[in-house]
């Protein structure tokens, strides 16, 4: 085994094991640096595989790091990605395990819903427009495994970009009825509004984040699919939450999504 091959190894195990054991760990870039992003990604696909070994069905990609705001409450200057589970839709639960979490974090989104493939050579803006469905508003809980979110790139890149759960609002609006750059955004945490922002805050429009993701899992030889969920990124600051909490998000045009928070899992 190679020093590449170890690190990979070592900081997967750090992983999975911070997660099966609900136990935050400290950060992988000891192993992996705080640069090698394609260490980080071999790391994320170390867990993907260890997952769908185990019978977890994929529903779509998440793209991370797309707001300024986040970018610069992380500490980061680019997007990252991450994949998304079936048991990570929480959409259809009356409330949200918090337990199932370490370190919730709460931020709104507009997810699309694609309709067709997206692995041409060809992918332009026209063309990620032309793949989806509909989109819809989402809250996105992100959450890390890395203890007091101490994190650089790679660490939430191998972290399979912080993810935790989702949601999706009941709404589907194709993109003839709603244009993504012009989404204004509240997110309101039992009523006290907590975070603010636009479709512009998502790397100048939430369809440039989705044709970014598209080159990206291309380029990774695991391109986007239809009837895959891509939550877009964040439109503004992430908010911290915990049980006991109803996180609801306005999106205009898309309406309104919200999460109930509680300690109990679902019976």
């Amino acid at each position: 085994m190679t020093r590449h091959e170890q690190a990979v190894t070592e900081a997967a195990d750090r992983l999975w094991t911070a997660a099966d054991k609900k136990q935050p760990c400290g950060p992988v870039r000891d192993l992996l640096g705080s640069t090698d992003v394609a260490a980080a990604y071999a790391v994320q696909r170390r867990l993907t595989e260890h997952r769908l070994a185990a019978g977890a069905v994929v529903t779509g990609r998440k793209i991370g790091l797309t707001s300024p705001a986040v970018q610069k409450q992380l500490g980061v200057d680019q997007p990252d990605f991450g994949v998304l589970f079936a048991d990570m839709d929480v959409s259809a639960l009356t409330g949200v395990p918090a337990t199932r979490l370490l370190q919730p974090k709460a931020e709104a989104e507009i997810a699309f819903v694609l309709a067709g493939n997206l692995d041409g050579d060809d992918l332009d803006v026209a063309a990620v427009r032309a793949a989806v469905a509909y989109a819809s508003p989402a809250l996105e809980i992100v959450d890390s495994r890395i203890a007091d979110w101490d994190i650089t790139l790679t660490d939430t890149v191998a972290d399979n970009a912080s993810s935790g759960l989702y949601v999706l609002g009941e709404s589907r609006v194709p993109l003839k009825e709603f244009e993504p750059r012009e989404a204004t955004m509240r997110m309101y945490a039992d009523d006290i509004l907590v975070s603010e922002g636009d479709g512009a805050a998502c790397l100048g429009d939430p369809l440039n984040a989705l044709l970014w993701l598209a080159r990206t899992a291309r380029a990774y030889g695991d391109p986007l699919r239809a009837g895959q969920v891509v939550l877009s990124g964040a439109l503004g600051p992430m908010v911290g939450i915990a049980a006991g909490v109803t996180v609801r998000a306005e999106i205009s045009e898309l309406g309104t999504v919200s999460a109930a928070f509680t300690d109990k899992e679902p019976s």
